[in-house]
């Protein structure tokens, strides 16, 4: 029987201790169900299992059929922002701390990845934002999140001042530390600390959560995902825009951060028993109660 993916790439969070081990883990069970593997320079490093190719990270999504990354949610993150636009599916295996959008524990390798390379497994697409930021109505930067745009103050304490407009209306303007735009797989992230309220990944919307908002009264809003977003700055020295918390981009007043859903989702596989509300359970630590 020919394998469900023939490609296999795998991506590992180089700086994990463990890594060399998992890494050993995961390219045994790709082998045993047939898969060939191909990895970026920095995981082939760290991988006492050599792998059939080694290729640039930017090389990967042509070739790949499956992204089996190893590491945690921020590993993942940047992996999906590259394969995304490909459609090329990702599974994680959780080397991190919560673990939110890596189902697979790391001590589980076998149990858990073996079943997803028979094409047992639940596929489910998630949304990304495409972000742009203009200046004197040209485009100077641009890029891709799946958790949030966050744009915030810089180091100088003071808050900043922003205008919100959505599909062309002026929403209001907000003197805060600033603003997050979150997809429901962002709004477990740092939206979740700034107050917002977790979107199951299924709702297609946008949250904009603002961040110590000067006036109490500006709170939460949720928004339909293809509803297009646009921040002004207004005014705020060393303000940036943050794009999953991995890549910045400073602004300055007049600035443009235009927000809206990508053209293509991410496309997650998760292991046979993979329940949201279970994993939201565990991660949070909410009480249970049996009967």
């Amino acid at each position: 029987m020919s394998p469900v993916f023939k490609t296999v790439a795998v991506v590992g969070k180089n700086d994990a201790p463990v890594l060399p081990d998992k890494l050993d883990q995961v390219v045994a069970v790709l082998r045993e169900h047939g898969a060939r593997v191909v990895m970026d320079e920095r995981t082939a490093e760290a991988s006492r299992s050599p792998p059939d190719e080694i290729l640039p990270l930017e090389a990967l999504p042509p070739v790949a059929d499956l992204v089996v990354v190893v590491g945690g949610d921020g590993t993942l993150l940047s992996c999906t922002r590259l394969m995304a636009a490909h459609g090329v599916p990702l599974v994680g295996v959780n080397l991190g701390r919560l673990g939110f959008l890596t189902d697979i524990p790391a001590g589980e390798v076998a149990g858990h990845l073996g079943p997803v390379l028979k094409g047992d497994f639940a596929r489910e697409e998630r949304l990304m934002l495409a972000a742009r930021v203009s200046r004197d109505g040209r485009q100077i930067h641009a890029t891709h999140a799946m958790n949030d745009v966050v744009v915030s103050r810089g180091g100088t304490g003071s808050m900043i001042e922003f205008a919100i407009h959505v599909d062309g209306e002026f929403i209001y303007s907000l003197r805060a530390d600033g603003i997050i735009a979150a997809t429901p797989t962002g709004t477990t992230a740092y939206a979740l600390s700034a107050g917002g309220p977790i979107l199951h990944p299924g709702v297609a919307a946008v949250a904009l959560v603002p961040i110590s908002p000067h006036t109490l009264s500006n709170r939460p809003i949720v928004l339909e995902a293809g509803a297009k977003i646009d921040i002004v700055l207004v005014r705020g020295q060393g303000a940036c825009a943050n794009f999953d918390v991995q890549s910045s981009f400073e602004l300055a007043a007049g600035d443009v951060v235009g927000i809206a859903a990508a053209a293509k989702p991410a496309v997650l596989l998760h292991p046979p028993g993979y329940r949201y509300y279970s994993m939201l359970r565990s991660k949070l630590r909410w009480n249970e109660r049996t009967a």
